[in-house]
């Protein structure tokens, strides 16, 4: 664990080093210069003294949580400083030394923050793992469908978007990014003389196409996984239209689970804007306009105003996974 100490007295800074000299702590006595070094190293746990000259220890919290948001923090107070433990508080501080401290209590609280900080980066590592997990899982169906790695990307941040300007919190908006990629995970159940049939599907096949909702509901429905839930039910519910006319279960309206209108729209704009074999792509204009032209019919009438009003945005996700040129 990467430590930082901050005390302008000198002899408070070297007792301070020598309890926590197991992390080999770096030591300053003058906050601004601290600053300074958070600004290119890495730090895990940031100790700081609260009365010092030219940068208190809340400013230096303040700083310090700006340049790294995960940094955890110590404030040293005296008695009786209410009103500095409430400020810390507001900024973030994880935990407080009152002065007398005992070289034990020190100790114990440097220890407490590195169990935290172990406990933390298994659960990030284990997150990571889940999240690769999920992206191989939704590159199955690309294996068979024309679409694309482009497409999928695309369709996860634009669904993110839609997530977070409804007002969903973090939580939430990364249940979209990350279930949104397996919509059409059910298509790997679809045979290839329909799947990938170049022309127009006649209503047979058409209506075997639509089976493809039902069979991705079915492969992530029994998961424990939050992922694989929600991508379960945006697979059953992205082809329901706001009209009641959709499939598979002709939803009307709110009936429709939010995630599902979200990814309705932009699985829709996004297979427009992309080349497939069997159609061109349309212009990003075309396709806005054709998103326009189905408020309240095919789309949810606010996911159409959100994602017009927010056409910067959505430009910004089509060029950055632009498709590659063959």
């Amino acid at each position: 664990m990467n430590i930082v100490i901050v005390d302008d007295e000198p002899t408070n800074l070297l007792l301070l080093q020598a309890i926590a000299e197991e992390y080999e702590p770096v030591a300053f006595t003058n906050p601004v210069e601290a600053a300074e070094y958070l600004k290119h190293s890495a730090v895990d746990l940031l100790i700081t003294d609260f009365n010092m000259p030219r940068m208190d220890g809340i400013a230096l919290l303040k700083k310090a949580k700006e340049l790294q948001p995960s940094i955890m923090s110590i404030m040293i107070t005296a008695s009786g400083e209410e009103s500095v433990r409430i400020s810390a508080l507001e900024e973030g501080v994880d935990d407080f030394l009152t002065k007398p401290y005992s070289p034990a209590e020190v100790k114990l609280r440097i220890k407490n923050r590195h169990i935290h900080r172990i406990e933390e980066r298994a659960i990030e590592a284990l997150r990571e793992r889940e999240h690769e997990a999920l992206r191989i899982l939704s590159k199955t169906a690309e294996y068979k469908d024309p679409e694309t790695a482009s497409h999928v990307a695309r369709v996860a941040h634009y669904s993110k978007l839609l997530g977070r300007l409804c007002g969903l919190d973090a939580e939430e908006q990364e249940l979209l990014f990350y279930g949104a990629p397996l919509h059409d995970i059910g298509k790997v159940g679809i045979e290839d003389a329909v799947l990938l049939k170049p022309g127009k599907l006649d209503d047979a096949e058409f209506e075997k196409m639509k089976t493809h909702s039902h069979l991705g509901y079915e492969i992530l429905a029994d998961a424990q996984n939050p992922y694989l839930r929600a991508g379960a039910l945006i697979a059953r519910s992205h082809h329901e239209k706001y009209n009641g006319k959709g499939y598979p279960q002709g939803l009307k309206g709110e009936e429709i689970p939010l995630y599902g209108r979200i990814v309705a729209l932009a699985d829709v704009f996004d297979a427009l804007t992309s080349l497939r074999p069997y159609k061109r792509a349309w212009s990003f204009e075309e396709a806005m306009e054709l998103i326009k032209s189905e408020k309240g019919e095919h789309f949810d009438p606010r996911l159409v105003d959100l994602f017009v009003e927010s056409e910067a945005e959505i430009r910004e996700i089509f060029y950055r996974f632009e498709e590659p040129v063959e």
